[in-house]
């Protein structure tokens, strides 16, 4: 399959109202799929297969990501006024507060099933979404955002972040002592604090979550991807020194460098930079450099998509291909689109959209393909069933909205108008 696309001479297909309504039928397609099939009525949600039924129906394992990301799309879909989202994030704000939360410890346990902790660490990256699921929800008002929203954020405070480093340390025990000697730093993590923490900062209006995400994009990026010609490095010992060599959990840690990380953060430093009112002049310069090394190493020129990860050598090291480095590549695109506007990055725009629409969307089962072969064809290596609704959905709204903040906030100020 080698797509071509128009000209963007022609315009945005984000301004035109045939894409913003296909757009918009995606998006509702994927509320369908897991607001009817994905609760839990013991709590929490279902992973589902490739058919939309639960992975494991009897006594599933729920992680806190899941949830969370759960309670944070369908507060989305509460705002745009989808029937029934109200329940969704209340359901899953009472499951993370209830089941989730350590109550003897403080923090939050990675992962449960019906009979209590499966992993009962303390990660920062469970930390970093339920953060984004309270300000998510405190967006409409739920009854615990704000007792969740002070929850966290003093256990992100004293457990988590570092004030040496700008950034927070990675994982802990349940009673959190520390986990192979607390050696590990890593960016995913933080990452998708900084995205959490944006999402805070808008729901409270408290400058010090803002701050915070500033720094850690400081560090993130400024310094370290912008030494190694705007690739993130996903992996660093207690020092923040990038450490080449570290192999791990390839979903969450994988090694080498993860193209579709440098597309995520293009997104987040250009929502970051509106929002800190444009005071960080190399924002939009990291922005554009991390965005055209995605598309320069990291997209296939000959069978199209993005190769999951890439060596140190910018070889292709696993070349499959998934599918949120397709969603946050639209969304990056869009966001560059629209800050610092350029025919390469609508013509990418497309380039992703069109991959996406022929080889990710899933018309039998519904949903999408979570994971491609390298010539795009369905496959399992990494995940077990559908791909969970959070990072899809939001590449079907993110162009539908302002580029200027978390799509509570957008979507919010427009009163729910596409």
């Amino acid at each position: 399959m080698n797509i071509q696309v128009e000209p963007a001479t022609l315009g945005n297909w984000s301004t035109r109202a045939y894409h913003r309504r296909w757009l918009l039928d995606q998006a509702s397609a994927l509320f369908d799929f897991f607001q009817y099939r994905a609760v839990n009525s013991k709590g929490g949600f279902y992973d589902l297969d490739d058919a939309g039924k639960p992975l494991d129906a009897a006594n599933p394992v729920r992680g806190i990501h899941s949830t969370a990301r759960m309670v944070h799309c369908f507060s989305i879909g509460s705002l745009l006024g989808r029937p029934g989202a109200n329940e969704i994030v209340d359901h899953g704000m009472n499951y993370l507060w209830k089941h989730h939360r350590d109550t003897k410890h403080g923090g939050y346990v990675w992962s449960l099933n019906n009979d209590g902790p499966v992993d009962s660490s303390k990660q920062g990256y469970g930390h970093a979404f339920v953060l984004l699921a309270a300000s998510s929800a405190k967006t409409i008002g739920h009854p615990l955002a704000d007792g969740m929203l002070a929850d966290v954020t003093q256990i992100l405070n004293t457990k988590f972040w570092e004030e040496k480093h700008g950034a927070i340390a990675e994982e802990f025990n349940q009673d959190w002592s520390l986990i192979d000697g607390g050696t590990y730093r890593g960016q995913n993590s933080n990452m998708h604090l900084t995205e959490a923490l944006m999402a805070a900062f808008e729901a409270t209006g408290e400058r010090s979550y803002l701050d915070k995400a500033e720094s850690i994009a400081d560090l993130v990026i400024r310094r370290s991807a912008g030494s190694v010609g705007w690739r993130v490095a996903e992996h660093f010992n207690t020092d923040w020194v990038l450490d080449k060599d570290y192999r791990g959990n390839e979903m969450f840690r994988p090694s080498g460098t993860t193209p579709g990380h440098w597309l995520e953060w293009a997104r987040l430093i250009l929502q970051l930079w509106s929002l800190g009112e444009k005071r960080h002049a190399w924002m939009p310069e990291a922005a554009k450099g991390l965005f055209s090394q995605s598309m320069s190493l990291g997209w296939d020129s000959k069978k199209n998509g993005f190769f999951y990860t890439l060596d140190w050598e910018d070889v292709p090291a696993k070349r499959n291909k998934l599918w949120w480095p397709a969603c946050e590549g639209a969304g990056a695109a869009h966001y560059l689109n629209e800050h610092v506007p350029s025919d390469f990055h609508e013509e990418s725009y497309r380039k992703i959209w069109s991959v996406i629409g022929q080889a990710f969307l899933d018309r039998a089962n519904g949903g999408w393909h979570e994971e491609l072969t390298e010539d795009l064809v369905p496959a399992h290596t990494l995940f077990a069933g559908k791909g969970d609704i959070y990072h899809a959905l939001q590449a079907c709204l993110i162009p539908l909205f302002p580029a200027t903040g978390s799509l509570t906030k957008v979507i919010a100020e427009a009163g729910g108008k596409i």
